[in-house]
């Protein structure tokens, strides 16, 4: 049984929630099948992942076993999947351990009325993290210096990928405003090129809270080379080998070109700190001993100087900044879910950025430093 009718997935807090987009039935999943020769014939669908952003299942087919993908193509028509597709393609031919895969027609994904399919080969790795929600910690300290190995290595086999950053779609971890001569002039920029955005914004102060904020960036930023990274570093998306490194790097819908540090912090921001708890009104308190784990693990593979460290901490409080506006948009924009859309401003882009410059997130920066030798 592919346990489709009662499926549910995780929501912005603790709790499941019933998802926006339906989960793949046998009947969709069969159909889609038929353009993937490697695929062959559906035996059965295995299990539906609790993702909210698009649906996804475990498929068992007469060629294997795989991963089905189906986004709305208002999210990621074929041509954003293609740009996807191609980093995750020039990384596996530098021998990063990635998905493989799937072609219909010479192409990596498929459309069908207002839907695209992907379809990923299932990668090797013990899915250690697959019911728990994104961006909660690691289970272990040595699963965040293997992650830290790894995604150093990512990044070196990332370097001669020169493809252009993606565009405005939603759900995209983008590079525009921090790095910016005039970070609050690139963020009105952002916002007026995305008009769900902007009506969500209009006629709230958004200007002066994203001001307060951007004001400490560090002008350093523009100096940082420019590189494609994962973008969602965090312990569900890798899968892992039973002596605990990681085995398959996955999950690259956020991808598009960045920097290194930006890749590194965001890693330690999905990682290291339990953003979850503001749901329920506990106070947070940062996982040093993981973000120093991850620190150091990347450092064994690309060497950070001091310099490097100073750029890191005072990126990291600002990271998630283009990130969560692209998530207002998509609850604004596409999916026309204002409370959504003012959760994702208030309690994700002002609330954590608000927890680093309190008490307790100075006080982590603060051991973070003091642990990694910065």
């Amino acid at each position: 049984m592919s346990g489709a009718a009662h499926h549910l997935v995780h929501g912005m807090g603790t709790e499941l929630e019933a998802p926006v987009w339906p989960a793949i039935t046998p009947d969709e999943a069969g159909a889609v099948l038929t353009h993937f020769a490697q695929a062959g014939r559906l035996t059965a669908l295995q299990w539906h992942s609790p993702r909210p952003f698009s649906a996804a299942t475990l498929v068992e087919a007469e060629g294997g076993r795989f991963i089905l993908k189906r986004h709305h193509h208002r999210l990621r028509s074929l041509e954003v999947l293609a740009q996807e597709h191609g980093f995750i393609a020039h990384l596996r031919a530098a021998g990063m351990p990635v998905p493989e895969l799937m072609e219909a027609g010479g192409r990596t994904a498929i459309a069908q009325g207002e839907w695209t399919y992907e379809l990923h080969r299932l990668s090797p790795g013990l899915d250690l993290y697959r019911e728990r929600p994104s961006w909660t910690g690691f289970l272990a300290p040595d699963h965040a210096h293997a992650a830290g190995r790894a995604l150093a290595g990512l990044h070196r086999a990332a370097q001669d990928f020169a493809a252009p950053p993606r565009g405005v779609d939603p759900l995209i971890a983008g590079w525009t405003i921090l790095p910016a001569r005039d970070p609050m002039a690139a963020a009105r920029a952002y916002v007026a090129a995305r008009p769900g955005l902007a009506e969500f914004l209009h006629g709230r102060p958004w200007q002066e809270e994203l001001a307060a904020l951007l004001g400490a960036v560090s002008p350093d930023l523009a100096a940082q080379p420019p590189l494609w990274t994962h973008n969602d570093w965090h312990p569900s998306n890798l899968l892992w080998t039973p002596a605990g490194e990681v085995a398959t790097v996955f999950d690259f819908g956020l991808a598009t070109q960045t920097c290194a540090l930006h890749d590194l912090a965001t890693a330690i921001e999905r990682s290291a700190i339990p953003w979850l708890d503001m749901a329920d009104n506990a106070p947070i308190k940062g996982d040093v001993g993981a973000a120093i784990g991850l620190i150091q693990g990347y450092g064994e593979v690309r060497p950070l100087s001091p310099e490097d460290m100073n750029t890191l901490l005072a990126l990291l409080p600002l990271v998630h900044i283009e990130f969560a506006l692209s998530e207002v948009d998509y609850f604004a924009g596409l999916l026309n879910d204002p409370a959504q859309a003012g959760l994702a401003w208030d309690g994700y882009l002002i609330g954590h950025a608000h927890w680093f410059a309190s008490a307790a997130g100075q006080a982590f920066l603060a051991d973070v430093r003091r642990g990694a030798g910065g």
